[in-house]
């Protein structure tokens, strides 16, 4: 066929790889910065100048088709002539938490949220930012005509700002007004938060083309960055991703949209027909850097010290509730360390607490999906904090699962040209029947990674894991409970 672009424009950068589109092999990359941002507001017009300067220099001569992924939690409010009505409201506003309390409450609560969407409005939700927009910007909020998230808006701008407006499922699905059950936006929920209709975008099948540019280069549906990344990684059916940044997500991909009417589970659709569940956690990699501060080194030093200790840490148990907690739902909890005796008092065990303590909350979270019937059968683990040698050891004991530690590279881009490579073949005919509803998409190899087994050790870990959730559920008696 020839050569596609993913781009990736996160909120920290725009990435773009240029790919063959029949192997995947990459060819050339491109990078530019965005400006660092000012709280939770950002001009739209400096993705589209990150995007020209990372496809600077004849990035993308040849390219046939371009995929664009982008981070999923924005809103872009424009008006009837397509123009911004302020800056793009961008991450975990959180100005927005009480804009979200009173979202629950206006719909009748958590369960009729999960029911319509498969979400409960958090603060990043682009329907909790229209009522924040609604209740302080009345006069902005009654301007807005039409909203888009980001990848919607920069697809559009490359194709030259048609009449056509275009979303795919994955990025509609973390709006908080599309529902990834029945496939259709809920209207009702964007005038309940804004205050009146407005134009939403059209949404696309996985393998479907948003347009062409007046030279001919084909636009994709785009999606949202962590849709992209599943697709860059070569996820399927039996597969759960856990992020480790400062807070985690674990998601895994499932043939049906979950409906959870705790809210803990947020129902998301993939960018190939299936479905995204996602738990999210407060704490994952803040335990470890807290930790290695506390310890005086840093998240190497603390692998290493942490290595020198053994499986369960002396008989030393650390809850990693920092910042309160998402799952189980302890938001106004503190961490907490127990089991110390003289002889466990070592900077090694405490190292070891704090690997196994951020662990097990992420094992929990993976429990919440496994409970809801999603097969887990290997995890991959992603971020920097996967690559510490603690971290490998530990996590597929406590997980239950293999443990795949991808090498590093622009996944989300890499989903993003993959779509755009699918999408340019169905365009042309050329896309091989999948049988399941959609086309099948190009076959790219699989990322390059590491693999770690329970092994042997499976019961030790066991142990260590039924240590903790003993000591979780005396000192949060029915918490996980109250999670369904």
């Amino acid at each position: 066929m020839g050569i596609v672009a993913g781009l990736d424009s996160s909120s920290e950068s725009t990435r773009i790889v240029v790919c063959d589109a029949d192997t995947g092999a990459v060819i050339r990359k491109g990078y530019a910065p965005h400006p660092v941002e000012k709280g939770p507001e950002v001009d739209p017009q400096a993705w589209l100048m990150s995007l020209g300067e990372a496809a600077g220099n004849g990035l993308l001569e040849g390219v046939q088709a371009i995929g664009v992924a982008a981070q999923q939690n924005a809103l872009v409010p424009l008006d009837a002539e397509g123009a911004p009505v302020r800056p793009a409201l961008v991450g975990n506003d959180k100005r927005a938490q009480s804009a979200a309390a009173d979202l629950v409450d206006a719909l009748g609560g958590r369960v009729a949220w999960a029911q319509a969407v498969g979400s409960v409005p958090q603060a990043q939700h682009p329907v909790t930012k229209m009522r924040w927009l609604a209740r302080a910007e009345a006069a902005n909020a009654a301007r807005i005509a039409e909203v888009m998230t980001p990848h919607d808006w920069l697809a559009w701008q490359l194709l030259g700002r048609p009449a056509r407006r275009t979303t795919d499922r994955g990025g509609a699905s973390a709006t908080g007004y599309w529902s990834a059950a029945s496939g259709a936006y809920r209207s009702d929920l964007v005038e309940l938060a804004l205050g009146h209709q407005v134009r939403l975008p059209e949404v696309l099948g996985p393998s479907g083309t948003a347009g062409f540019t007046p030279e001919g280069l084909l636009i994709s549906a785009g999606t949202g960055e962590t849709m992209a990344a599943a697709f860059g990684l070569g996820v399927g059916v039996g597969d759960a991703v856990v992020s480790l940044g400062a807070s985690g997500s674990v998601f895994a991909v499932h043939e049906e949209a979950l409906a959870d009417p705790t809210g803990t589970i947020t129902s998301l659709a993939d960018a190939t027909g299936r479905h995204l569940p996602v738990v999210h956690t407060t704490n994952a990699v803040r335990v470890l850097r807290g930790a290695a501060e506390m310890l005086g080194t840093d998240l190497a030093g603390l692998s290493e010290l942490a290595s020198a200790s053994s499986p369960g840490a002396y008989g030393m148990v650390l809850l990693p509730y920092l910042e309160g907690e998402r799952t189980p739902h302890l938001p106004h909890t503190a961490g907490s360390l127990h089991g110390m005796r003289r002889e466990s008092m070592k900077p090694e065990h405490m190292a070891r607490a704090a690997v196994e303590g951020m662990l097990c909350g992420l094992a929990d979270a993976l429990d919440v999906l496994r409970s809801r019937g999603v097969a887990v059968r290997r995890v991959f683990l992603l971020g920097a904090a996967a690559e510490l040698g603690a971290v490998q050891a530990a996590a597929p004991g406590l997980f239950e699962a293999q443990v795949v530690v991808p090498q590093p590279a622009e996944y989300a881009a890499l989903g993003a040209a993959r779509q755009a490579a699918w999408a340019w073949q169905v365009a042309h005919g050329t896309a091989v029947d999948g049988g399941g509803g959609y086309p099948e998409p190009p076959q790219w190899p699989a990322a390059a990674s590491q693999v770690f087994e329970p092994g042997e050790e499976l019961p030790v870990w066991q142990a260590v894991r039924q240590q903790f959730t003993a000591v979780r559920d005396e000192v949060h008696p029915g918490a996980f409970q109250r999670e369904g």
